[in-house]
């Protein structure tokens, strides 16, 4: 079954080789600057039969981000397009929103050249323009985005940190949108091999008996006949000022065991790996980030299925480190798998800060709808940290409060914990799940990311594309790459 992604197409940029004279001679299209002001672009691309100004007067044209115009010049006694796109305030929201909007007025043409703003948060642009362009398709699939997109001008370090960022958000997106006929947990863990060798990652997978005290991830796997894995990159630079660890959620396909889900909610459940995606493709560019911090990503790995030796509701399973966890609900699998990878990391990584990322719950998303991650922080500077990362990279971020009221809803009558509240009331959900993985953190500074209405789209919409969005990636590069977190990486 042939499968073909453009990730980010071929995406180059700076203007090697050419000066800054112009765009390539056989560019399809050029894109041109422009804000609440004057055009910024240099008169060479803008030799129009019709006066600039007074044809964004005609249109009406403001500057703001999203705005395309788009006006003939004449180009060897002939006459070419350009496309004047806007600017706004500069702001790495608004070019991205603007590198966006060019990049699928472009869709079709062979090549795009984009003349880069001389201000603003440059690398948010790129990111814009090749997240837009992204495709991923099975078959003939659906309309060819733009083949190949080159930016001119432009500091060269942002916009190769802008690629990166872009490169790796793609990757996430390769993985969540691969079909679960092909994506097993030995699948998504030959990824994580593919991006360690090809980053410089040190990498390990624990499967078959060596999972024997992962007793969540055993359980959820075992009624598939894909087994289960835990699969642990490795990024240490020189003099690391602290250790992160990231979890994630690796379930490469939920039907919700035993505790069956209906037909309409179990058709995206391919993307239930979200999570695990975000970590092993933040992992991937760590080192063109050179993020001073050692970060170890953890990925639990299995299958949600039926079969006659899937784990039952009302089994007791023991978790990683003795913990035993009354199972209530088959489909609330994925608190099991990282509760096994969060209390291993801190029994054996020794980390002085944790984070998961999980599509854990049907109640964040009713809670936020699909624009924003559901944060749970244990610690002041951390949630400050992630939430101005994730204001900065587009991937918005609300705190939620870790109610100690309802931790009682986890009692069991036979067990350390149930894994739902156990009067099944399903009444704060989301804040139930995050009590649970809590108490598996040995009490060290921790965030859940409860990421089930970001993680995918009904849509194009900007840079974010139908099917896996990479949610994730993008702000916890930005985190990561700060050291301590809180202040954005510019132009990152």
């Amino acid at each position: 079954m042939p499968i073909e992604t453009t990730p980010v197409l071929t995406g180059s940029h700076g203007v090697a080789g050419r000066d800054g004279a112009g765009p390539a001679p056989d560019a399809d299209l050029v894109a041109v600057p422009f804000g609440p002001g004057p055009v910024l672009a240099p008169a060479p691309w803008l030799e129009s039969p019709v006066p600039v100004d007074a044809l964004l007067a005609h249109h009406e044209a403001k500057g703001e981000p999203g705005e395309v115009v788009e006006v003939p010049t004449v180009r060897d006694g002939g006459v070419r397009r350009v496309l004047l796109y806007g600017t706004g305030d500069g702001s790495a929201a608004a070019l991205r929103k603007a590198g966006a909007a060019v990049a699928r007025r472009a869709k079709g043409r062979a090549s795009l050249s984009v003349v880069v703003p001389s201000e603003g948060e440059t690398a948010a642009l790129v990111e814009g323009a090749l997240l837009a362009a992204y495709t991923f398709t099975i078959g003939n699939g659906r309309t060819k985005p733009v083949g190949e997109i080159v930016f001119l001008g432009g500091d060269e370090r942002d916009l190769k940190r802008g690629e990166a960022v872009a490169r790796a958000t793609a990757l996430a997106r390769d993985l969540v949108n691969t079909p679960s006929s092909v994506k097993t947990p030995a699948w998504l863990a030959d990824q994580a091999k593919a991006v360690a060798s090809g980053s410089g990652l040190g990498v390990r997978v624990w499967e078959g008996p060596e999972l024997g005290e992962f007793g969540g991830i055993r359980a959820v796997g075992q009624g598939s006949i894909s087994p289960p894995c835990l699969v642990q990159l490795s990024y240490t630079p020189e003099n690391p000022r602290a250790h992160v660890v990231l979890a994630g959620k690796g379930i490469t396909f939920d039907t919700g065991g035993l505790s069956l889900k209906p037909t309409e909610g179990m058709k995206t459940m391919k993307t239930d790996m979200a999570g695990g995606a975000a970590v092993i493709a933040a992992m991937s560019a760590l080192a063109a980030f050179e993020a001073p911090v050692r970060v170890t990503g953890l990925v639990a790995c299995a299958e949600n299925s039926i079969s006659g030796s899937a784990q039952r509701p009302g089994d007791v399973i023991t978790q990683y480190g003795g913990r035993t966890v009354e199972v209530l609900n088959t489909d609330a699998e994925g608190r099991l798998v990282l509760a096994d990878a969060l209390a291993y990391a801190h029994a054996e990584l020794d980390p002085d800060v944790v984070i998961d990322v999980a599509t854990l719950t049907g109640a964040a998303k009713v809670a936020l709808g699909v624009n924003l991650g559901a944060l749970y922080a244990t610690d002041e500077s951390l949630a400050a940290g992630l939430i101005a990362a994730g204001e900065a990279g587009g991937e918005r971020l609300w705190r939620m409060p870790l109610v100690e009221d309802y931790r009682a809803m986890l009692d069991s009558d036979v067990a350390d914990l149930a894994n739902v509240d156990r009067t099944m009331s399903g009444a704060a959900g989301s804040i139930a799940a995050a009590l649970f993985l809590q108490e598996f953190t040995g009490g060290r500074p921790w965030a859940h990311l409860d990421i089930a209405g970001p993680a995918r789209a009904a849509s194009d919409e900007g840079e974010i594309t139908k099917g896996g969005t990479g949610f994730g990636v993008r702000l916890l590069l930005r985190y990561l790459a700060t050291a301590s977190g809180p202040a954005p990486v510019r132009g990152a």
